[in-house]
């Protein structure tokens, strides 16, 4: 962990960070890698289970038939972690187990076999919440099916799992209960550089990192390392803080999510002031009631990939809002993002843009401080600029996205160099245009 950093007792909030040094946004304020990571069952065919690099081939492991790799070496590298993983899945073929628990396990397998490592943690898995005496019963419930999942999965490689557990694991960490509910708790959603899903993973010290609805500090991956940066400068003793949710909603909808996941209430400045939740829901209720309602409809479509009837139920509502709902109405927003990503999969180029340029008003208001979400939007607003010609606008995007995502992702990132290169293109382009003296 790096020396700007210490461990303290965050008044109100438990454990926390806090900064022992000045730290000016965009600086990468420490890296680190899980003890424990998977690819989702969602993308289990589209990213390698070793490096979390998306390839249009996979070489798959003959085995169990799920694990996939990038290349002979990434799956070489893979098979010590993976063999124990191996033998798992292929008992319960053909199920598969959900992420939470093949996370569990690796993290299992992790502590019944530690390596020896110099790197001093300032956080360990012991020390985690399971947030199980505050849970409501209902899920606790939930949890309870998944750690009988998690036994009769590890069943085959380790017999004897309560046993080793009750005799070599930390005292909060003998029960399979116990574990599930601090993979649930503390786990790491893992993203691609365009922030979306791939994996899961554990990072024991950042898990003291804690909440805030405008937090100063961004996470985003490299393959499976987190890099934690400021978007805020950060003075000596103050605390650093992330968002463990998507920011993009109203008041209510956050703290309830926070809620259910995270098993605490949310005090930040912005959930006092209720601010932004007004011009969320501006417009004629009765007109922006009906696109509320139609999301988890949309939702549906969206996760069955059925992107014309997308499409078009996007196109029909946006129209039938028309003027009566602004275009920064969170409703009205996160459709158009729908009809944009629909628009897209169908190569249908202009209506994708014109869907994209509606959005980037709403999202320079929503994510004031560079957020890697508006940065990542800005740059694929500006994709379809190039691919459609207009490539002056299209460089214009690309710096726009670069001013924000250097800060985000810094200049190294591989999403940021190819960034530059989409620069590059439209300056080499917009120069072949100009007329010869």
């Amino acid at each position: 962990m790096a020396p700007m950093l210490e461990r303290y007792v965050s008044p109100g909030k438990g454990n926390g960070l806090r900064a022992t040094a000045k730290i000016r946004r965009g600086v990468l304020v420490t890296s680190a890698e899980p003890v424990a990571y998977c690819v989702s069952n969602k993308r289990a065919r589209e990213v390698c289970h070793h490096c979390f690099t998306r390839c249009e081939t996979l070489l798959r492991c003959s085995q169990c038939k799920m694990a996939r790799y990038c290349n002979s070496a990434c799956q070489k590298r893979a098979w010590p972690g993976h063999k124990k993983e191996c033998r798992c899945l292929c008992s319960l073929l053909p199920r598969h187990p959900t992420d939470s628990v093949r996370l569990a396990a690796r993290l299992i397998f992790t502590l019944l076999n530690p390596l020896q490592s110099s790197k001093e943690e300032l956080y360990s898995i012991d020390e985690h919440e399971s947030h199980l005496d505050s849970m409501p019963e209902q899920k606790k419930e939930g949890l309870s099916e998944l750690a009988t999942m998690l036994e009769l999965y590890m069943k085959t490689e380790i017999p004897d799992l309560k046993q080793r557990m009750t005799s070599e694991l930390p005292l909060s960490c003998r029960e399979a209960l116990s574990i599930i509910a601090k993979v649930t708790c503390n786990c790491f959603t893992i993203s691609d550089g365009e922030l979306q899903e791939i994996g899961v993973g554990l990072y024991p010290s950042l898990s003291l990192l804690n909440h805030d609805c405008r937090p100063n500090c961004v996470m985003v991956f490299n393959g499976t390392e987190l890099q934690l940066r400021a978007v805020q400068d950060i003075n000596p003793g103050e605390e650093l803080r992330i968002s463990y949710i998507e920011t993009l909603s109203l008041t209510e909808d956050r703290q309830k999510q926070l809620e259910e996941q995270y098993h605490f209430t949310c005090h930040c400045q912005r959930c006092s002031s209720k601010e932004q939740d007004g011009v969320m829901l501006s417009g004629r209720e009765a007109a922006w009631r009906q696109l509320k309602e139609a999301l988890p409809r949309l939702e549906g479509l969206q996760l069955e990939s059925n992107w014309l009837e997308l499409l078009e139920s996007c196109s029909n509502l946006l129209t039938s809002a028309g003027e009566e709902v602004p275009d920064e109405n969170l409703y009205k927003l996160k459709i158009t993002d729908m009809a944009l990503d629909a628009s897209v999969h169908l190569g249908r180029w202009e209506e994708a843009l014109s869907f994209g340029l509606k959005t980037l008003p709403s999202y320079r208001l929503y994510y004031a401080d560079p957020h890697p979400v508006h940065g990542v939007q800005l740059m694929r607003v500006g994709k379809l600029q190039h691919h459609l010609g207009c490539i002056e606008d299209a460089l214009e995007s690309f710096k726009e996205a670069f001013k924000i995502l250097k800060l985000t992702h810094g200049e190294d990132h591989p999403l940021i160099v190819d960034l530059m290169m989409k620069m590059e293109e439209c300056r080499s382009e917009i120069d072949l245009q100009q007329p010869s003296n």
